[in-house]
Formats: structure tokens, C-alpha cells, sequence
């Protein structure tokens, strides 16, 4: 067996089936689409369920991936057995081949053999096999067609060999190729320890024959619910962790690639010597999988929170924590380990880079919360354990409670538990936490029309009850950035409670706020409240109802109740950078209408804190000329320091003294006007309502990082201001120092040298490929005195390395040209890949001998495939090891 690294031998399983005719298609999201029965995508086949159930048409009948999966809840958990176990993951990636009403059982079979074979260098000796117990098509196939010998092909049951996504959906027998561990034991029959499921072997790929739709459970598996699926197929996985481990010949998943580096850094990290690593081998394997699963789930979208997919975000950052702090990490320390990830796996996956910032936030964020947490809540555990007798078991209902008040989630209270030699009642947990979903209203499905009636009914209670006056909850994000105020209502999954426990996705209404609620493109703000005890985190701001202003977030701490005092306390820095960005929208406004003609309008835009987006009206592109000039005019207004007047009016008064609207836009009688104005008189004039610098120098540098359009006739700019500009600037000057370095020249001259180096490079490429087209005449030259004499034909078969195909074709039209009769088999290695060509001259064409016929058996000893004209063909192929093969297979068929 030929050693790969992850990379090669993901490649080499997706080039395969794209060689044999199939459609490479990225992996979809770990959150499945428009399918309610998933938590999480599990399989390869999920993104296609539609295309086998005949719901979905795809412009491709064969299709291969590498998809990202998660296994952590239902029937596919494998949470428990990941660390202790060398091959048990939560997020993996599957390997897959489908065919979509194309092939069947005899090609999947066929491919999947050859692919392991041949491309992966599995010895064929090492392989067994099992089939459904009444499929004999299959068990047909992989003895008399593969010649496979029937002591290491089982017929076993539906437990291991029919499959289902699910109770109900796509499903179908089986057929598995499994690696045997210790063929030293012998070769005799392997039924029996098939049968007995022996650790001997090791499950490798699954092909499952999608044949039916399953209509509703059948744990009998009688077929009375199985339909015949419009357009039966092939769908197969296999674990890329599993069979990297195979072909580089170690004993677990974790001593790939894919695990090493995230666990030398953690190693790093915690100063370990490699024989305290080994010693402590569980924890690095738990850390190791689960900042992978945490690193996808972000990348897709997935936060951690108290329910659904959240939770289990949650979950596999505190439980990698808590492992953490098992070998002596007392600080928050997964965010350091995102690049080991993302430098093994964005290669593959670019959205691993594109998000990596976000990613490393997000999980340093929660390991914070969680630390801020776990010292009281594992006392309080550690307490109570001390409390029960030797080997006792912890009630659930404390086990909910250590959940509901500390965070602690279920997972990390069971590891702890067990770790001193307790159980933990896990039916008594799943009733109290049922208890409490009920209590707070959860299970019941809300639909828009429902939650703006609970809107409606807790602004009407409030406003009724004197709580809240008739204009509704006090909004003010002008005066400051931080309110005393009171807890005046509480939602969970949009019903209202009494109170939230520490993990609830909370709805907050204050008295009073001085969070900005998203409006006029502002972005709105985040922050925390905080009261006797508790914490809630804000991530974002809604109006549901005019009057009524809703903080949502999450409770971190303690358990907030209705009536309670609080803060409430903006983030200031993100707050500030956010008003940067807005009074840069109207400078740019301003000078896009001075350069490009008063015709220009706003069109909409985004004022984050990272960056400023604004869209606008106008027919022409704009050139870089006039963005340069655009960008320098706001930089020259920040420095001239202009003021920022900030006046509530008429609106008919603000129109006639021209203030600009937004279009679209609904304006009341009075309105909120920003005028940007110096010495000279008034710059920028619009009616807003957002925050907004008091002098323009607060701003910092502006920079336009893009430009371009959107739809007909509007047009985009993306532009920086402040800390994002200054870090955008760092990033370029360090860019272009490197660039200078490599180059050997100062950074203002980089340009004019790097321009110097391409055309040097461009003109020694074409001396190399002239010299290299010489070279090869030549050689080949003395080759077509080596012709022989194969069944009263002329032929050469020959190898030449290192050509690319176009040079091979002409070294075919040469031997045409110069041959009177004959056939020509040329052969070589090129960047690793075989590459074949046969030539064919036109007297031999006429009678039957054909190049595209002759090469397709000579490419399959290679791997590949390849096609022509009758008198000249190519093809690639995989194996590089047996041109050699493939040259004297050609030399066999010719002598027929």
C-alpha cells in the first residue's frame, strides 16, 4: 500500500469517479435543506434524498462527493465512544458515489473493487465481504463476476445490511467491504466471524442498493411499506478517516493527518512531553474531534445556544473544554487550535478560511462563558456527588437543575460523574427537562400569525397594567450607552414566562433601552443585561410592534425573572466602529454625487462594525479613476474635522432646505436630520435616524475595498473605516513588503519589477517548451528505428516521460506521416500522472484497426480511460506504477 496524505486520498476517490463518468458536487451544509427529519446531515446521500425519491431533477445521472457529516444524536450518536474508541467520531467526512437511475449493483460493485485495488493498493487478500441474506444478484456479482472467493463473501441480516436513512425515506439492501486487521489469523471462512460481528474486521465502505421508499416503520422489515423508488440507484460511503488510516497502515483514525497537528498544538499549548500525551491519549482525541465538529458547525451557520443544533454546538466546545481542563488548561484555549484545523481541511473547504476570524471568535467566546461557569458548577456537582453513597447515582432532577442554573450541560455533569465512579439518572433528566419545556411553552410550533398575537397580548397587558406608558418601552440610543431599567417581560421560543434558566434562548423587554435597533441600514446593537445574579448576553434587537422593543439573547448566568432590576450596558467598541461607518456612508453619498453627477441616490446599504456597504443608482461603470477620487475626497473631509449637527424638524422644513431621504423610505411629520457642514458651509445633508460621529476626524482613514454592480442600473462600493481600515492597510503593506522581499526590490518599485519577472518568465517558458518539443523530435526520432514486426504489422511501442498531450499528438501525426503501415503505442509519465496515445495509420484504419478501440484496454490497466478518432487516441489514467503493464498489454493485443 502506497501512504497518502488526506488530501491525496480524498483527490484520488473523487478523480476516480469523475474518470468514470460521474459529477463531482461540493458537500452540502452540515444543516440539511428543506428536510425536518435531520438534525444534522449524516450521510452522503442527504442532499440527493429528493433526487432518489424523484422529486428532484439534476442535469447528471452519476455524481461523487466528499461530504461533511455529524453524528451526535438519534440513531447515528457517536458521542460516547469518541476518545476511548481509535474510530469513532462526531464530525467525519463520507465518501460517496451515487448513481441516480444509471448504473446498478454490478458497476457499484465492480468500481468500488477496482478503486481499492487499484488506486488505494489494497491487497485483495485483505478484503471481505457481505451481502443482504436475499440479495443473490449481489453475492453473484462479487463471486463469479469480481472472483471473489465465497468463504469471504456473508449473507447476512437487515441489522447490518439493509439500510435507512431513517424509519421512513430511501432505503435498500446492502453490500459492505470490510478490511480484515489480522490476516495472520488465516483465510478460512469469514462468515462466521462476520456473523458473530468480530473485532477482526474493519466495516470500510457501504454500498447501499436504493431500491425502495419506505413509507412508515417497519422494524420487522417485511417490505409491506417498501415502494419501489421511481428511478432505483446507488448510493455508497465510505469514511475518509477509516480508509486513510488503512492505506497509511496505523492503528487509529487519530494518528492520520487529519487529527496529528490539531493535537501537536494542543500538545504545544500545554507543554506536554510526547509521553504525557500518550498517557493522557483520551482527552487529545476528544479535543482533537470536537473542535473539528465546532470549526464545520460555525462554518455552516451553527452557534452555540441551549436547543437543537445549538446545543450541540455548545456541547462539543464545553466538553472539549472540560477535557482541556483534564490536562491542565485553566484558561480558555480551543480558539488557538481553529488554524490546525483549518490548515488541514480548507483546501477542501475555503469556507473553513473565508470564516476562520468568526469561527475563532465565536468558540473563545463560549469556552469563556463556559469557564465563567464551571468552576461553580462543578463545585456544586462535586458536592453533591459527596453526598450519595460509593458508586451512588445523581438524581436527574440535580442534574437538570446544575443545567438550568450553571450551564452545566448533561454531557460534561455524566463525564465528571463517572470519572469519580457515580451514574447519573438520565430518565430523571430528560423528565425534568421535559417538565420545564413544557412550563415554558416548549413543543408548541408557533406560526408568525401566533407569535405577533403574544406580541400584541404582552404590549397590551403591559401598557394596561401601568407598566409600560402608551408610547410603549422607553427608546433612547442617542443619550448614552448604558440604562438602569426593569425586566418587564420574558419570552421563550416566543411564550412568555416568569422566568429563564441560564442556557435559554431569551426575548427581553425593558422598561427602557439604549440598544439601537436595527434601522436605516445600521446594524443593530449588541451588549449584556445583567441583574441580581444573572447575565444575558444580547446578540441582537427586534421591533415586532411599534411600542414594543425586544433584546434577544441568551441567559450565561443565574436565572432572570419578570420584575427584576437591571442594566443594560451596549458594547461600546462594536457601538463605536458602527458609528464610524455610518457617517462614512453619507460622506461617500456626498462625493459619489459630486464625481459621478447629482443623478446618483442611495439604493440601500449596511453600516456594520467590520465594514459599510452602499448601494446606489447609477447606468455606467465607474472607473478607477473616479473610485480613487472619491475615496480621496472623504479622507480629505475626515481630516478638515467638518462638524456633525444632529436636529429634529418638519419635515416639509428639512426638504426645502434640501436634506436628502432615503428612497423608498416612510418619513413621519418630524424628522431626524444629520448635517455634516465646515467653515465653508454645508457637505452632506440627509435625513437619518441612525448614531453618528460628533466630528468627522473621529473617523479615522476610509478606504474602498470593492466596487461593482448588483442589477441594472445600481452599483456597489464595500469600504472600511477606522480599526477596519488601519488592520486592511496592516494586512496590504505586509502584503506587498513580502512581495518586495521575494522580488529583491524596494515596495515602490515592486510593480515595475514584478512586471520585469513575468515577461523574463513567459519568454523562458516558451524557450523551455521549444527546447522540450526539440528534445522530444529528437528522441523519438531514434525510437522509429526500434519499429517491429507484431502479426505482420509494423508497430512501436514505446515510453516517453514528461511530455504534455499536445506534444504527444504530434509525435503521433509524426509517426503517421513517416510510417508507410503501422500502429503506434506511446506511453509516460507526466506530474505523476500516466499518459497513453495510439496512432493508427490510415491503411490499418481501413481495416478494422482502430486507435479508440486499442487504447480503452491499455488505459484500463492504468486506472483511466480515453477515447479518439479511429487513427489517433489518448488517455490518463491513475496508476503511474504499471505503464509498464499497460505497455505490454498493448504489445499482447497487437500480437492477436
Amino acid at each position: 500500500m502506497k501512504p497518502m496524505t488526506s488530501a491525496e486520498a480524498r483527490q484520488a476517490f473523487l478523480d476516480f469517479f469523475v474518470e468514470a463518468g460521474h459529477r463531482e458536487v461540493a458537500s452540502s451544509s452540515l444543516v440539511p435543506a428543506n428536510d425536518p427529519t435531520l438534525l444534522f446531515t449524516n450521510a452522503g446521500m442527504v442532499q440527493f434524498k429528493d433526487v432518489f425519491l424523484g422529486l428532484d431533477h439534476r442535469d447528471y445521472k452519476r455524481a461523487t462527493t466528499s461530504q461533511k457529516c455529524m453524528r451526535v444524536s438519534g440513531k447515528h450518536n457517536d458521542l460516547e465512544n469518541v476518545g476511548p474508541s481509535p474510530r469513532h467520531h462526531t464530525f467525519f467526512e463520507m465518501l460517496g458515489n451515487f448513481s441516480f437511475g444509471d448504473y446498478f449493483k454490478r458497476d457499484a460493485i465492480r468500481l468500488a473493487y477496482m478503486l481499492l485495488t487499484v488506486v488505494y493498493e489494497l491487497p485483495p487478500e485483505r478484503l471481505a465481504f457481505t451481502v443482504y441474506q436475499d440479495d443473490d444478484e449481489a453475492y453473484d456479482i462479487w463471486v463469479n463476476d469480481i472472483g471473489v472467493d465465497p468463504k469471504r463473501v456473508a449473507r447476512m441480516g437487515a441489522k447490518t445490511n439493509f439500510w435507512q436513512m431513517a424509519e421512513t425515506g430511501p432505503c435498500g439492501p446492502t453490500s459492505e467491504v470490510h478490511w480484515d486487521k489480522l490476516p495472520e489469523l488465516g483465510v478460512g471462512s469469514i462468515i462466521p466471524l462476520m456473523q458473530a460481528e468480530d473485532d477482526r474486521f474493519l466495516e470500510l465502505w457501504n454500498l447501499v442498493f436504493m431500491q425502495y421508499n419506505r413509507t412508515q416503520p417497519d422494524p420487522a422489515h417485511s417490505g409491506q411499506y417498501d415502494q419501489p423508488l421511481p428511478a432505483p440507484g446507488v448510493d455508497t460511503g465510505m469514511g475518509l478517516e477509516r480508509i486513510l488510516s488503512v492505506v497509511n497502515g496505523v492503528k487509529s483514525n487519530y494518528d492520520t493527518d487529519l487529527f496529528q497537528p490539531i493535537m501537536q498544538a494542543t500538545q504545544a499549548l500545554a507543554n506536554q512531553s510526547d509521553a504525557e500525551r500518550e498517557a493522557n491519549f483520551v482527552p487529545y482525541r476528544v479535543i482533537a474531534d470536537h473542535m473539528r465538529a465546532a470549526v464545520f458547525l460555525i462554518a455552516d451557520g451553527v452557534l452555540p445556544g441551549a436547543k437543537g443544533r445549538d446545543a450541540v454546538c455548545r456541547l462539543v466546545i464545553r466538553r472539549a473544554s472540560r477535557f482541556g481542563a483534564k490536562i491542565g488548561f485553566d484558561k480558555p484555549f480551543l480558539g488557538q487550535l481553529v488554524d490546525s484545523v483549518v490548515q488541514i481541511m480548507g483546501g477542501h473547504y475555503p469556507e473553513l478560511i473565508e470564516r476562520t476570524p468568526a469561527i475563532r471568535r465565536v468558540i473563545t467566546q463560549e469556552e469563556e462563558r463556559f469557564r465563567r461557569t464551571l468552576d461553580r458548577g462543578a463545585a456544586e456537582l462535586e458536592a453533591l456527588l459527596a453526598a450519595l453513597p460509593p458508586g451512588g447515582t445523581l438524581p436527574g432532577k440535580a442534574a437538570f437543575e446544575l443545567k438550568a442554573t450553571h450551564g452545566l450541560p448533561i454531557q460534561v455533569t455524566k463525564d465528571i460523574a463517572e470519572e469519580r465512579g457515580y451514574a447519573v439518572d438520565m430518565a430523571g433528566f430528560e423528565t425534568a427537562e421535559e417538565e420545564h419545556s413544557i412550563r415554558s411553552g416548549g413543543g408548541h410550533a408557533m406560526g408568525i400569525i401566533e407569535r405577533g398575537e403574544v406580541y400584541r397580548d404582552l404590549l397590551d397587558g403591559l401598557k394596561s397594567s401601568g407598566q409600560l406608558p402608551q408610547s410603549g418601552v422607553g427608546y433612547d440610543p442617542y443619550s448614552g450607552p448604558e440604562r438602569s431599567s426593569r425586566v418587564l417581560g420574558l419570552l421563550v421560543d416566543g411564550q412568555p414566562l416568569t422566568g429563564a434558566i441560564t442556557g435559554d434562548r431569551v426575548e427581553v423587554v425593558l422598561a427602557e433601552t439604549p440598544f439601537y435597533v436595527e434601522a436605516g441600514g445600521q446594524v443593530s446593537d449588541t451588549g449584556v443585561i445583567t441583574g441580581g445574579g444573572w447575565r444575558i448576553d444580547v446578540e441582537d434587537m427586534r421591533r415586532p410592534l411599534g411600542g414594543l422593543i425586544v433584546h434577544i439573547g441568551e441567559v450565561v448566568e443565574g436565572t432572570p425573572q419578570t420584575g427584576d432590576v437591571a442594566t443594560a450596558r451596549v458594547d461600546t467598541e462594536r457601538k463605536a466602529d458602527i458609528i464610524r461607518n455610518h457617517t462614512a456612508t453619507h460622506l461617500l453619498h456626498a462625493a459619489l454625487r459630486h464625481h459621478l453627477g447629482q443623478h446618483v441616490q442611495q439604493r440601500g446599504s449596511l453600516v456594520a462594525p467590520d465594514r459599510l456597504r452602499f448601494d446606489f443608482a447609477h447606468d455606467n461603470r465607474v472607473t478607477p479613476e473616479q473610485i480613487a477620487a472619491v475615496e480621496a475626497e472623504v479622507n480629505d473631509v475626515i481630516m478638515h474635522n467638518l462638524r456633525v449637527n444632529i436636529a429634529q424638524k418638519p419635515l416639509q422644513e428639512a426638504r426645502a432646505e434640501g436634506a436628502m431621504a432615503l428612497f423608498g423610505e416612510k418619513y413621519g411629520d418630524r424628522v431626524r436630520t444629520v448635517s455634516i457642514a465646515g467653515d465653508e458651509g454645508r457637505y452632506s445633508y440627509e435625513l437619518c435616524g441612525g448614531n453618528h460621529v460628533s466630528e468627522t476626524a473621529e473617523i479615522g482613514p476610509f478606504m474602498i475595498m470593492a466596487e461593482g454592480s448588483v442589477s441594472a442600473g445600481i452599483r456597489r462600493v464595500e469600504a472600511f473605516t477606522g480599526h477596519g481600515a488601519l488592520e486592511q492597510m496592516q494586512r496590504n503593506r505586509a502584503a506587498l513588503q513580502q512581495l518586495a522581499s521575494q522580488i529583491g526590490a524596494p515596495p515602490e518599485e515592486a510593480p515595475r519589477h514584478l512586471s520585469h519577472l513575468q515577461d523574463e518568465l513567459a519568454q523562458a517558458r516558451k524557450q523551455v517548451a521549444a527546447l522540450q518539443r526539440e528534445l522530444a523530435r529528437r528522441e523519438f526520432d531514434q525510437l522509429l528505428g526500434q519499429i517491429e514486426t507484431l502479426n505482420g504489422k509494423q508497430a512501436l511501442i514505446a515510453r516517453m516521460d514528461g511530455l504534455n498531450a499536445d506534444l504527444l499528438r504530434e509525435l503521433g501525426d509524426v509517426f503517421r506521416s513517416r510510417a508507410a503501415s503501422g500502429v503506434l503505442v506511446l506511453g509516460g509519465v507526466t506530474d505523476g500522472k500516466p499518459q497513453l496515445l495510439v496512432a493508427v495509420t490510415d491503411d490499418l484504419v481501413k481495416t478494422g484497426v482502430q486507435a479508440g478501440n486499442l487504447i480503452k484496454p491499455i488505459a484500463a490497466v492504468v486506472g483511466g480511460g480515453g477515447g479518439g478518432r479511429p487513427t489517433m487516441a489518448v488517455a490518463g489514467g491513475k496508476d503511474s506504477a504499471r505503464l509498464a503493464d499497460a505497455l505490454a498489454e498493448a504489445r499482447r493485443l497487437l500480437s492477436q
